[in-house]
């Protein structure tokens, strides 16, 4: 295939691309519509300056004309234009998002909300319209932490602001929204929290299904050496970005680049082209700055001379509009490149223009990209703030830096302005990298809380004491003497479980000490509906960096969840695992042992059809079914820190995280008196999945939920997830944590004897017909 190429633009990154793009072999001839002299001074490359860039219907009449077959447009601007369509219509494939796509740049409320839907990782915020000032500073006001305040809309890289204060905030918001500073760029207003920590660009190749991203970039904003001064387009960069470790790319891969490619196809506006992405490395991880829709500039013209050179910059164009991406291998070389950006003096405020430029011989891995130049007669002279971008690879960053200030002395323009101090930062953390003696704090495990934690715990540990347990903890294991316990004749019985996806909710809410209730409950009924005495207990809390104040309320619970139980907590694991978890999370899993007379293991031989079902009540949820839970809750349209619409004294999440309710104490004793025949705990799967669990081969259950009222945080559920009466049933305990199986007989002895510690319900019996069959579930829905 030949290629006749339009490139779009006229700085250094077109000329950079046109560089690249030169080197092809299925590239026939390049148009650079402005293009710049040195673009013009490329291989099978030529400017186009008799159509201007901003005429769609001039440029497609000229690529029908010229047989052009690709379209690569530089700067956002055409692309949020909506030139994508413009080509399409007549068959010719542009290198770029659709005008729809486009606004994950052109609109950061727009690229704010899509990252909302996605949970893609990102600073909190707020979109302000115009006309909504007062709930603007209103806002402000009641943010705790420092703000950004960022036009919506395309602003020529000028639309944020950083205020230092609360007042400088409100009137920043005044220039925004009422000056209109940023004209019509600041009909919206996002405000969001200030991230902080080094900041890094990712540019990744995307053909709507597949997403390659280059190695990270960092450039250099700000005019004055050490980040000083007023902001720029960018003074410099270099790549890859030591800070951009392995590990934090996996996460921006994982976290963020793949469910934006994914989101942006489902939601019907599949990305092409080049999405680079600003990323903070904040103390929770990789967070999105913003989204930009092209090639970044000066991040382009580094990137493009550490690619290889066997990798052929219009196949992966070519592969990208033709969705197949992932038929191309794109390599990058080993080492590092960096550009310095030469500017005029003034830039980036006032400056002259016309300035003769003179270039001497560059060393051979020095490439210099015109950016703001032209051409007078024989002469190029300076014609813009950015005036060149000198670039340079070599295997070392301090090398490449070398070649590329060697290059910068070769260069003559008066005025010429530029930054001594490119990859500084990166610079600086080698150094202090090579004096660092690592230690096992240093690699994020700090043995000195895992010790404090100890400490902490070491009461609450010993109000779980019992007979056959010391309650001490800090050996290398638990001992329990079972023989102090009373049993003549034992069986041990043990479980193991956690507490599923309501942590996530725990950690949201910062409301930790009930999922530890939750995680012995778990484990404790299920040793009970075998006739099991719970004797002790053990758990794991893994995490990425141990809080010592969050995991000593996580084992409050678990010991508060012991002494419901009776049994001990004798010891567990505490494992913090920098990598394994993000920052800020932390999992669960308990461990039960339990023993049992032999003579009064359950469930019972002796079950058969005519056999009651009572259903003993539940606190709540419990905790299985908490990813359907946060669904529900995303769908109404509240959050977790909304009021609960039943109780309106707690937030929706604490009403949520009611506990487990544990059983052992009201239930237990009626096992052992031989009262009970059979018993199912309700956790995920519901009725239907758990009850036949303790049934005889050949038998089942009715259960008729008119026996009981639904409560209300499942009427909830079941209203605003619009989830079948059958799927309730399914999933949610519905009101109903334990079922006991005895005879009529014993039946009301039973309900006797609970009526005191909660309500008991006859909900059913057993059948000759296997299964559960749920009767009058459709009540629910009245």
């Amino acid at each position: 295939m030949s290629l006749h190429i339009l490139l779009l633009g006229s700085g250094g990154r077109e000329h950079a691309l046109a560089w690249k793009l030169a080197k092809s072999p299925l590239v026939h001839h390049i148009y650079a519509c402005p293009g710049n002299p040195g673009i013009a001074q490329e291989p099978k490359t030529s400017n186009l300056t008799d159509v201007s860039s901003d005429d769609f219907p001039a440029l497609v009449q000229f690529a029908a004309k010229h047989s052009v077959n690709l379209v690569v447009p530089g700067p956002e601007q055409p692309l949020v234009d909506g030139i994508e369509a413009f080509f399409r219509k007549v068959g010719i494939p542009v290198f770029g998002p659709s005008a729809i796509a486009a606004r994950m740049e052109g609109s950061k409320a727009f690229s704010k909300d899509f990252m909302a839907r996605h949970n893609i990782p990102t600073a909190k915020f707020r979109v302000f319209k115009s006309g909504e000032i007062e709930e603007a500073i209103g806002y402000v006001n009641e943010c705790n932490q420092p703000v950004v305040l960022k036009a919506s809309g395309l602003a020529a890289g000028k639309g944020v602001l950083i205020p230092d204060t609360k007042e400088e905030a409100i009137a920043g918001l005044k220039e925004i929204m009422i000056a209109n500073v940023f004209g019509n760029a600041g009909n919206e207003v996002v405000v969001e929290e200030l991230l902080t920590g080094p900041e890094i660009s990712v540019l990744a190749f995307c053909d709507g299904y597949t997403i390659v991203p280059l190695p990270a970039a960092q450039d250099h904003k700000r005019i004055g050496e050490g980040d000083v001064g007023l902001n720029t387009g960018g003074m410099g960069a270099y790549t890859p970005a030591p800070v951009a470790t392995k590990e934090i790319m996996n996460r921006i891969m994982n976290d963020t680049l793949r469910p934006t490619i994914d989101g942006m196809r489902k939601e019907g506006f599949p990305f092409v082209g080049m999405l680079f992405t600003g990323f903070m490395l904040t103390p929770d991880g990789p967070k999105v700055l913003e989204y930009n829709v092209r090639f970044g500039d000066p991040e382009t013209e580094a990137l493009m001379l550490l690619l290889e050179s066997n990798v052929d910059l219009a196949a992966v164009m070519l592969a990208c509009v033709e969705h197949r991406l992932d038929s191309v291998d794109i390599r990058i070389k080993s080492g590092y490149a960096v550009t310095v950006v030469l500017a005029s003096e003034g830039y980036p405020g006032s400056y002259e223009k016309g300035k003769h430029i003179t270039i001497g011989n560059s060393p051979h891995n020095a490439v210099i990209f015109h950016a703001g130049t032209k051409q007078s007669g024989d002469e190029i002279i300076t014609a813009g703030g950015r005036v060149l971008a000198v670039t340079a690879h070599a295997q070392t960053l301090q090398e490449a830096l070398d070649v590329a200030y060697v290059a910068v002395d070769q260069v003559s323009f008066a005025g010429k302005t530029y930054r001594r101090d490119i990859a500084y930062r990166a610079l600086k953390a080698s150094e202090e990298k090579k004096s660092i003696n690592l230690t096992y704090a240093q690699a994020g495990v700090s043995v000195d809380a895992g010790n404090r934690l100890v400490e902490v715990i070491k009461p609450l540990v010993r109000a779980t004491r019992r007979p056959g347990a010391d309650g001490e903890i800090g050996g290398f294991g638990g001992v329990f003497d079972l023989k102090a316990a009373g049993y003549n004749d034992p069986v041990l019985v043990s479980g193991t479980d956690g507490v599923g996806t309501k942590l996530r909710l725990a950690i949201e809410t910062g409301i930790h000490h009930l999922v530890g209730i939750d995680l012995v409950a778990m484990s404790v009924n299920d040793l009970l509906v075998q006739g099991a005495e719970p004797l002790y207990f053990l758990d794991y809390y893994g995490c990425s960096k141990l809080d010592v104040q969050v995991a000593a309320k996580v084992v409050e619970g678990i010991a508060e969840g012991c002494k419901l139980a009776g049994c001990a907590l004798i010891g567990g694991e505490t494992a913090e695992m920098p990598g394994m978890y993000h920052p800020g999370d932390y999992d669960l899993a308990g461990f039960a042992v339990g023993a049992v007379e032999r003579n009064l293991i359950l469930p019972r031989n002796d079950i058969s059809p005519g056999d009651i079902l009572l259903g003993v009540s539940s606190s709540g949820m419990h905790s299985n079914g908490f990813s359907l839970v946060r669904k529900v809750v995303e769908l109404s349209g509240l959050s977790f820190h909304s009021p609960c619409p039943w109780s309106q004294d707690i937030s929706l999440g604490r009403a949520f995280l009611e506990p487990t309710r544990i059983y052992v104490s009201e239930i237990l004793p009626l096992a052992k008196s031989g009262l009970i025949k059979g018993m199912s705990h309700i956790t995920g799967g519901g009725f239907i999945e758990n009850i036949p669990r303790v049934l005889p081969k050949g038998t089942g259950c009715y259960i008729d939920v008119n026996a009981w009222p639904l409560p209300p945080v499942f009427r909830f559920l079941l209203k605003e997830g619009g989830i079948e009466p059958l799927e309730m049933a399914r999933t949610f305990n519905n009101g109903i944590g334990m079922v006991i199986i005895t005879s009529s007989e014993k039946a009301k002895i039973i309900m006797n004897q609970l009526q005191g510690s909660g309500q008991v319900y006859i909900i059913g019996e057993v059948t000759a017909v296997p299964g559960v069959e749920m009767r009058n579930v459709l009540t629910w829905m009245q």
